[in-house]
């Protein structure tokens, strides 16, 4: 989960990493008040999820509190590369920027342990460092057993060649976001720029933060979610406990197993060139085990998206057996007509493996008008994609 920058604020000063004073709001007058508490001047920040917002327009400095209504009101409601703008941060204004350093920890995938990047080239894109200045960006493995003590931080801040008069301090910076880093269970954080100001202070004055949605369960983030920008079937799902991600397709898909399920995709995709050029409509594993209730909870969800025309139900039995399976597709399509919602988009069920027999006579005893059986992968994903092409 990406985190706002207000967001990423409020984590550092909660682990006490040096950051400037602000505020997030969601109409302009509330810009009024917040500026003259931080003394009559303020930054108004554009709050999305993408890089570029000063380029875009987002950032604006304003010199009194009228202004800043003002810069909230332009700012507020814009576009910034796809992104609505439905919140600004009103923050302090930095003292004079002396100069600009980036740090950050991540999780390095390829090498299976954490990463520390650093630069004396802060307030641009690292990769754009990276590419232009390879010296200039100084990596250091962290072992996850030892973390980042003084030492480590040292360590770090000698070799991205940190000028001595703010070694110190950044090094204590990178102990405290090593400290927000891991109690967080973050995968991410990122301060560009680290900034010196005048007064000989480092300051984070802008962050990044990305949290590791698997450790949610340790932690209280039911805030820190953009509901505003949630797609409500994968909220729904959610609530479901359904591994389940929007698509930009027709053909709905159920697997269990997120092996199958992206093999389905695939297949799917690959008889919809044959058939207007339909595509997968999401991705969702049920999972090993899953009983008639989860097979319920999903169709229900797939069937709720009105860009699919059809359904695709890929089962290979192991855990997970095929007259279970069944029984959830039956139970699914009661309970939606027991609502008085009306089913009209037809399912295509490919069942193999553990019960699928039983599974198969279950449907076939069903005779629901709308559930097709087909017994292999290929041909199942041809006729779902046949079928949501008729109904484009």
């Amino acid at each position: 989960m990406d985190l706002f920058e207000y967001q990423a604020r409020d984590l550092f000063a909660k682990h006490d990493v040096p950051v400037l004073a602000g505020e997030v709001i969601d109409t302009p007058e509330a810009a009024r008040a917040i500026t003259e508490r931080l003394g009559g001047k303020s930054v108004v920040k554009a709050q999305v999820k993408v890089g570029g917002r000063g380029k875009a327009g987002g950032v604006k400095l304003a010199a009194s509190a009228d202004e800043a209504v003002a810069r909230a009101t332009d700012i507020l409601g814009m576009d910034i590369k796809g992104h609505t703008v439905h919140k600004v941060m009103i923050a302090e204004t930095a003292p004079e920027i002396v100069e600009e350093y980036y740090v950050s920890f991540l999780l390095d995938r390829a090498n299976r342990t954490f990463l520390s990047i650093a630069s004396v080239e802060g307030g641009m894109e690292i990769e754009e460092v990276a590419a232009t200045r390879p010296d200039a960006v100084a990596q250091t493995p962290i072992n996850p057993i030892d973390g980042v003590d003084e030492a480590k931080a040292r360590e770090i801040v000698a070799a991205a060649k940190f000028p001595a008069e703010v070694a110190d301090q950044v090094a204590n910076v990178l102990v405290k976001l090593w400290d927000t880093f891991i109690k967080s269970d973050a995968l991410l954080v990122e301060v560009n720029p680290l900034a010196k100001v005048a007064s000989g202070e480092v300051l984070a004055l802008d962050g990044k933060v990305s949290l590791d949605d698997n450790a949610e369960f340790r932690h209280d983030w039911d805030e820190l979610h953009d509901k505003a920008a949630a797609n409500p079937l994968e909220a729904a799902a959610k609530e479901k406990g359904l591994n389940y991600v929007k698509l930009e397709g027709e053909v709905g898909i159920i697997g269990n197993g997120a092996g199958l399920v992206m093999s389905t995709l695939d297949v799917v995709a690959y008889a919809g060139e044959n058939h207007g050029n339909v595509k997968p409509a999401n991705f969702l594993d049920i999972g090993g085990g899953a009983s008639a209730q989860v097979m319920a909870n999903g169709l229900e969800i797939i069937l709720g998206d009105p860009d699919v025309k059809s359904v695709f139900v890929n089962v290979f039995g192991g855990i997970t057996a095929c007259d279970e399976v069944a029984n959830g597709i039956v139970q699914a399509l009661k309970l939606l007509e027991d609502r008085g919602e009306e089913v009209t988009k037809p399912l295509v069920v490919r069942l193999d493996g553990n019960n699928a027999e039983l599974g198969r006579k279950i449907l076939t005893d069903a005779a629901h008008p709308l559930v097709q059986r087909v017994d292999t992968m290929d041909g199942a994903a041809d006729k779902a994609a046949e079928l949501a092409h008729a109904a484009k």
